[in-house]
């Protein structure tokens, strides 16, 4: 194996963050172990089935327009380093905060094949984030009549 899929490798099992890519239909082709930690499915779960895995329900017509139309056009608000912040959805159903950026998946002739994301969970920076902002809203307001 040359160094390029080495290295691609290695990274690829060893990342703490999860690496997910579908194919043009948005069907899981790579489930990384962070992605195992992350979501809670074993890749043998995640693989062969659609991003709606991972997908709160009421978000996914408007994931899947903006996944059409990256697959149509190569084009991506988030692909050039981009952090996009979107709730994602666990195994066990809780909901967690995901920063996450997507990398197009092209050929030589630059037809898209797929899309990779590398995602991070983001919760707990997320609630400690929301809690000081409340404590924030709380300190300043005026005190209430007694």
């Amino acid at each position: 194996m040359e160094l390029t899929g080495l290295v691609a490798n290695a990274i690829l099992s060893a990342a703490a963050d999860a690496v997910v890519a579908t194919d043009r239909e948005g069907i899981i082709r790579v489930w990384n172990p962070g992605a195992e930690r992350v979501f809670g499915y074993h890749a043998d779960e995640a693989l062969g089935q659609s991003l709606d895995l991972i997908i709160p329900e009421r978000l996914r017509a408007r994931h899947w327009d903006g996944f059409r139309h990256v697959m149509a056009t190569g084009e991506s608000h988030y692909g050039a380093g981009d952090l996009l912040s979107v709730p994602g959805l666990r195994k066990d159903g809780q909901r967690i905060s995901l920063e996450f950026t997507i990398v197009p998946l092209k050929d030589e002739q630059g037809q898209m094949h797929g899309l990779a994301a590398v995602m991070r969970d983001v919760t707990s920076r997320f609630e400690e984030i929301r809690s000081l902002k409340q404590k924030l809203a709380n300190a300043s307001a005026p005190p209430s009549p007694h």
